[in-house]
């Protein structure tokens, strides 16, 4: 008896149909027949009545297709067992990311799931979180660390929130202080000389919102980069920046942070898959890793 013996046995049990089983299944009509004698002989009993043209079960049948649907199901399930197993060890995860995450929150995430699955590969897309949705609907990604709220339009995605980061201003050490008492407010920046990110970063989004929920539109000096772009061209004295404090916790003795006043900015970080698609086995290994950070930081 073979797994594809029964196969093609509950098929035709579900179809009542040689042909239409034969379609259901791949395979022609005279070889599904052929392995379904195959087994009644092994078995000693006839499976099916053929009588007029009409298929039904035999008693014989009737006692063997909920044991087939069993042994196929338990074999289905074990071949999946063994995969995420497999996957696990030599699988892969395509994570994307904003930069400011990339380099403040997933370094020791992924070294720390490197340590447990060193034969799992990290392929790492950067983008701003509208990219990424996007690279997250055409299915280019497995997992992905977006700004909440999502775009409008955006596809169906599952979202659970993993922290909420505060924004804060970056300006160079080797200039004035903006602000004043310690603190920035959102109406220091309208006469501020500012570097900007690229369309697509939310944080640039968040920026302008604030700025014209104050009644201004913010002067640039330099726009269109990456965080790290923007971080140099603040270094080098361009302007000032609004940017994560993950991002410029890290960024070195060079740049001054500065809280802004009141409520301040915020952001909501959330992980991110297609609603369609379960992420695989390393995948979801690395989601849970990363909620656990997620529910500690909170």
């Amino acid at each position: 008896m073979h797994f594809q013996q029964l196969t093609y046995f509950v098929a035709v049990a579900e179809t009542r149909h040689f042909t239409r089983a034969a379609e259901a299944v791949h395979v022609s009509q005279p070889s599904l027949s052929q392995q379904i004698r195959a087994l009644e002989t092994e078995l000693g009993a006839e499976l099916f009545s053929r009588a007029r043209g009409n298929i039904a079960l035999t008693d014989a049948g009737e006692a063997l297709l909920p044991l087939a649907r069993r042994i196929l199901a338990d074999a289905e399930t074990a071949r999946q067992e063994v995969q995420e197993l497999v996957q696990l060890r030599s699988g892969r995860v395509r994570l994307g990311a904003t930069p400011s995450l990339c380099t403040g929150l997933l370094p020791d995430v992924l070294r720390a799931f490197h340590d447990r699955h060193p034969g799992v590969r990290l392929l790492l897309e950067e983008g701003g979180s509208h990219d990424l949705v996007r690279q997250l609907a055409r299915g280019a990604l497995d997992l992905a660390l977006v700004v909440l709220p999502l775009p409008a339009g955006s596809p169906a995605l599952t979202t659970v929130e993993l922290l909420h980061e505060d924004l804060v201003v970056v300006s160079s050490a080797a200039e004035p202080a903006p602000g004043r008492g310690g603190r920035v407010r959102i109406a220091d920046l309208r006469d501020a000389p500012m570097v900007m990110f690229r369309h697509g970063y939310n944080l640039r989004e968040l920026t302008l919102a604030a700025c014209r929920a104050e009644g201004f539109e913010p002067s640039f000096t330099v726009e269109g980069g990456e965080m790290d772009a923007v971080l140099g061209f603040v270094r080098a004295g361009l302007g000032i920046a609004v940017v994560p404090g993950m991002t410029a916790n890290r960024a070195g003795h060079d740049l001054r942070k500065t809280p802004l006043a009141g409520a301040g900015l915020r952001r909501t970080i959330a992980l991110a898959h297609r609603s369609d698609v379960a992420p695989p086995r390393a995948a979801r290994e690395l989601q849970r890793m990363l909620l656990e950070l997620g529910a500690a930081s909170g």
